[in-house]
This record gives C-alpha cells, sequence and structure tokens, in this order.
C-alpha cells in the first residue's frame, strides 16, 4: 500500500456515506473540488469506476459497493488500534520491562512495585536482575537501574534516589557478648562480615564525620558479595555488618538488629533510571519515574561520592 491510499480510501469511505462531495467535504476538511480529484485520481489507480456522479446526485458503482463492504471492517481495526494508543498514551497498560542490579531492584523497585501495580492494574511489570550491564535496546528492556556510569551516553539518565545512607549493625545477642564500638578503631576488637566487591577485592569500610574520612581494615571469619546477605549474617550473631539502611531498617524496626557508629556512617550517591531517548516515553515508564521520585524525594544537591557497595 502507498503511503496516501489509506487517507484516500478513508476519503473514499466519506465519500460513500454522504453521496455528497460538499458534505464530505465539510466532514474532512477539505474543499469539495480537491475531494473530487482525489476521488479521480483513486479510481485511475484502481482502474475501475468507483462513484457514478452528476452535477446534481451520486450514487455507488457496484464495484464502489463491494469496495465500501470490505474497507470498514479494516478501517474500524486501524480506528480501534489508533485508539488503544491513544488510550496507552493517556493511561498506562501493557508490559514494562526492566533491567536493575540486585540493590537497585531491591532499593528501588521493592518498596514502590505494590503501590505501582495497585495504581495501575494494566501494567505487567517485568524486572530482570543482573549485575552486568547489558544492551537495553536490543535486549528489549524499556529502561535500567543502577549507578550513575551503567547508562551509555545516548540515553537519558534520571537519578531515582539518594543519597544512601550507610548504616553497621550487629544483633543484640552478639553486643550482649561484646561491648558495642564507640571509635573506628574499636572495630578491629569486632568480628566484621566482610563484604567482596565485584572487582574482587575486600570492602575498606569508608567512614565519614565532620568532614574527616576514614577507610577502616575489618577481620572476621564471614566474608560476602551481597548486602542483603550481610545483612542476614549480622541478624545470625556473626558479626557486624557494613550495609546501606535503606535494607536494615526493617530489621532494625523489629528489632533484630541495632546500629552502631551512626555518628561514623556516610550516604553515598544513589540509583539513576536510565532509558533511550526523550521522545515518545512509555506512559507506564513514564508513571514509574514519578511514583519512584514521590517514594524517594527530591534528587541532592552537588554530587556525592560513589557507592562502594555497587562501584567495580
Amino acid at each position: 500500500m502507498r503511503r496516501g491510499d489509506l487517507a484516500d480510501l478513508t476519503a473514499f469511505i466519506t465519500v460513500a456515506e454522504n453521496l455528497s462531495f460538499r458534505a464530505a467535504a465539510a466532514r474532512l476538511g477539505v474543499t469539495p473540488s480537491a475531494l473530487s480529484h482525489t476521488m479521480r485520481l483513486l479510481e485511475e489507480r484502481v482502474g475501475v469506476r468507483l462513484l457514478n456522479r452528476t452535477t446534481r446526485s451520486m450514487s455507488l458503482t457496484d464495484a464502489g459497493r463491494r469496495l465500501l463492504e470490505r474497507l470498514h471492517p479494516a478501517i474500524d481495526q486501524v480506528t480501534a488500534a489508533l485508539e488503544d494508543l491513544n488510550q496507552q498514551r493517556e493511561k498506562p497498560f501493557g508490559r514494562l520491562r526492566i533491567h536493575a542490579t540486585t540493590l537497585a531492584a531491591t532499593a528501588v523497585i521493592a518498596p514502590v512495585w505494590e503501590r505501582f501495580l495497585s495504581t495501575y492494574p494494566d501494567v505487567r511489570l517485568e524486572v530482570s536482575v543482573d549485575e552486568a550491564s547489558v544492551d537495553l535496546v536490543a535486549m528489549g528492556f524499556d529502561a535500567g537501574i543502577g549507578p550513575r556510569d551503567r547508562a551509555a551516553a545516548d540515553m537519558i539518565a534520571v537519578r531515582v534516589i539518594g543519597p544512601m545512607k550507610v548504616t553497621m549493625v550487629g544483633a543484640p545477642a552478639y553486643f550482649a557478648r561484646r561491648r558495642a564500638p564507640r571509635t573506628p578503631d574499636d572495630l578491629a576488637q569486632h568480628a566484621c562480615v566482610g563484604y567482596r566487591r565485584p572487582d574482587k577485592s575486600v570492602l575498606k569500610w569508608p567512614l565519614e564525620r565532620d568532614g574527616k574520612s576514614r577507610q577502616i581494615s575489618v577481620d572476621g571469619r564471614v566474608i560476602v558479595d551481597s548486602p542483603e546477605l550481610a545483612i542476614r549474617a549480622a541478624i545470625d550473631g556473626l558479626g557486624i555488618a557494613y550495609t546501606l539502611e535503606s535494607l536494615a531498617n526493617v530489621f532494625l524496626r523489629s528489632g533484630q538488629l541495632v546500629r552502631v557508629l551512626e555518628d561514623w556512617s556516610p550516604s553515598f550517591e544513589g540509583f539513576f533510571l536510565f532509558y533511550p531517548g526523550r521522545r515518545q516515553v512509555p506512559s507506564a515508564l513514564r508513571a514509574l519515574i514519578d511514583m519512584i521520585k514521590a517514594t524517594h524525594g527530591p534528587a541532592p544537591s552537588g554530587r556525592l561520592r560513589e557507592n562502594p557497595l555497587t562501584d567495580g
């Protein structure tokens, strides 16, 4: 089908339904002479007369009548498809695929997904968790969530959470056996849950207070490569864990964990949501971005340090 054929066929339907160039032209917003010319060119292209017309009246030929009968269902389908697109623009629906690091999915998506899906019941949310960077477009994802450096240069990056405060935590049973640390140097006397970073090094705990920064080497019998698993080890009384406050909050509220060295707990840059292009952002994605930003509050001013739990 040529580019202009659909418009010409739509014009033919309007003419056939009105049997008047003047009435049809008024509905289409063109002049009667232009519409007459369009019908003449259409008849020449298909090689069949579609309309019998005189200066006083108009009627469909048998070929015109049969064409009209065939066109109506097709045009109705096209109209319905366009209406679906219009509804999608105005009301989020359909599948939304997000690629995220484990930490980003836990800190950014999990706190909002129940409310998001309740608010938009026609959306299906698919979250794929992977620590490796992927080509979002090639893999069919609508967006990714992770550290800033995960966003390709040609993508739009929106900060969706930050800053992210660190907390050091341990189980009440652990501190029943030994005194809680009061200074960073006291950590040398404690079992600490080690964290192996993506580059395979063991994290030195970055601490900060009153503008002073320290890097503390810790020791313990357990090393993990997941902030969530570090929390689990702390709950089980295996030592003090260094993790994100947002991940530990539920266990702090339940009393399973208590925090220590709170005045030495720094904050790090949060996560970004990134997606290709500014135009025609899917309505479901736009709604998700708005809900995440509303949940986590405004972006901080200035640049924060990179999160050592995600930086490779």
